[in-house]
């Protein structure tokens, strides 16, 4: 009999609650296909975890987590919580869950689907054959750096400081390579070393490991060239690694090239196999309740989940064969679909891509 794997569920704000439900149709979809054995338990997390725990990080979530083999991340954040002080902000309950799980890189696919290129604002040939990952750097830069603020004569000056040393480079640099090397063996590093001293000390790692990867294809891009790049000839890229701020940036605008953000699948990792998964896009509070968002990223997330974590490539491949299927059937939520008047809510989105698992 299969392992018993622990799942912490966190729905966070906004839709984040309608797309996790969607997700655990999945996970129990594939408990009765495959026979794998999964238990969940619910936390609190984000806005919702501020209104009721008074912190965005409440101390038994986190513990929930440490005792789980993975997370899955519905959203968090809204405009509810905007105005509050940083340490009451969802997003600081995001830095401080990573941080403390000891989550080091974000891989975000963005594959374009065939029979979603009219969905994209690029032309189709443009895409044809985009499938690439971007490896971000998690926990340091310029969002961990000393930020301060200080009186000039010309007013109040604000500094954000962008620090990595040796070791986070490596590790990140090091999973990037292995990454590619399970797919089609190419990486660009992205940094901007004709500028910045963090940049420059970025490349010389890479370049210094480069050699335990002879049989990958290494290409150093910087941020400026690669953001044009990517909306020139997508298709070229197959694994790109960078530090924190350029891979937040860069991985939005890949994630753009499949037609919407509502597509796109992530995986949070440290050492080891355990991860959070969640979906690229935020919160979308001007849609929560409205049973219209995409729960299809959510839905990867999971598969991503099973792949990286679990190890259970055939349930993996499974639920991406159901989304690729009901996808070419023509159903599309409303922010893929071409004609509005045609789409489908989230609920039925979830329960056609179930009816289409198959073992």
């Amino acid at each position: 009999m299969s392992e018993i794997k622990k799942i912490a569920v966190i729905a966070g704000d906004g839709i984040g609650p309608e797309v996790v439900a969607e997700a655990e149709k999945v996970l129990k979809r594939t408990e009765e296909l495959f026979g794998y054995r999964f238990e969940t338990e619910h936390a609190l997390f984000g806005g919702v975890a501020i209104d009721e725990k008074g912190t965005p990080l409440p101390e038994e979530t986190l513990e929930i987590c440490k005792k789980s083999d993975a997370v899955l991340l519905g959203a968090v954040g809204g405009p509810k919580w905007d105005s509050n002080s940083a340490d009451l902000r969802p997003e600081t309950g995001l830095l401080g869950i990573r941080k403390a799980l000891g989550l080091f890189s974000n891989l975000r696919p963005a594959v374009v689907f065939d029979c979603l290129k009219d969905a994209s604002t690029l032309k189709p040939e443009v895409l044809e054959g985009t499938d690439l990952m971007v490896v971000r750097e998690l926990t340091g830069g310029i969002y961990f750096g000393e930020k301060f603020r200080r009186d000039t004569e010309f007013g109040q000056e604000a500094v954000d400081t962008c620090a990595y040393n040796e070791t986070e480079i490596e590790r990140i640099v090091r999973q990037a390579f292995e990454i590619a090397q399970k797919r089609r063996k190419k990486l660009a590093s992205v940094d901007k070393a004709n500028v910045l001293e963090s940049s420059r000390l970025w490349r010389e790692v890479v370049i210094r490991i480069a050699p335990d990867y002879p049989d990958v294809e290494l290409e150093h891009v910087l941020v400026d060239n690669c953001a044009m790049q990517l909306l020139r000839r997508p298709s070229s890229f197959d694994v790109i690694v960078t530090e924190n701020m350029f891979g937040d940036i860069l991985s939005d605008e890949a994630a753009m090239l499949t037609g919407s953000i509502g597509m796109l699948s992530s995986a949070s990792m440290g050492e080891g196999s355990f991860g959070l998964y969640e979906p690229v896009h935020g919160s979308a509070p001007d849609i929560a309740g409205q049973n219209v968002a995409n729960p299809i990223a959510t839905i990867l997330s999971l598969a991503l989940m099973f792949r990286l974590t679990f190890g259970y490539a055939d349930a993996a491949d499974a639920i991406e064969a159901a989304v690729a299927e009901v996808l070419d059937a023509g159903h599309r939520t409303g922010d893929i679909a071409v004609d509005k008047s045609q789409a489908i809510s989230t609920t039925a989105m979830g329960e056609l891509i179930v009816a289409a698992i198959k073992k």
